[in-house]
């Protein structure tokens, strides 16, 4: 099993949903995360006034996926959480992460029949 977890643009979660569940992840944990990489930040303007703006708002994806999954999950989130055709600095990062193990808390259940 492994953990992914994929920084993205919240523009991108309504697609990177829909991509997810047509190729059968039906469990997902999503948060909001604030952060900046190559993006340094910004400086918007607010009433004629620059200010800057250090962390930028994102969201998290959180997805356990079985060994055999690993790939195909990669290239739909990467094809998913891009803008346009190229993709751009602040589209994300996808994190892959060896799972030890899993515990469904309700049953008692361990191991890849969790996922």
């Amino acid at each position: 099993m492994r953990l992914m977890i994929a920084i993205i643009q919240p523009t991108k979660l309504a697609l990177v949903r829909e991509q997810l569940h047509r190729l059968g992840v039906s469990r997902m944990t999503v948060c909001d995360a604030f952060g900046f990489g190559r993006q340094r930040g910004q400086l918007p303007t607010y009433r004629g006034i620059e200010y800057r703006t250090d962390l930028l708002r994102k969201v998290m994806v959180e997805i356990v996926v079985s060994e055999e999954h690993v790939e195909a999950t990669i290239d739909v989130l990467s094809a998913a959480a891009k803008t346009g055709t190229a993709g751009e600095i602040g589209d994300g990062k996808i994190f892959v992460l060896p799972l030890v193990e899993a515990i469904d808390l309700a049953s008692g259940v361990r191991g890849a029949g969790v996922v």
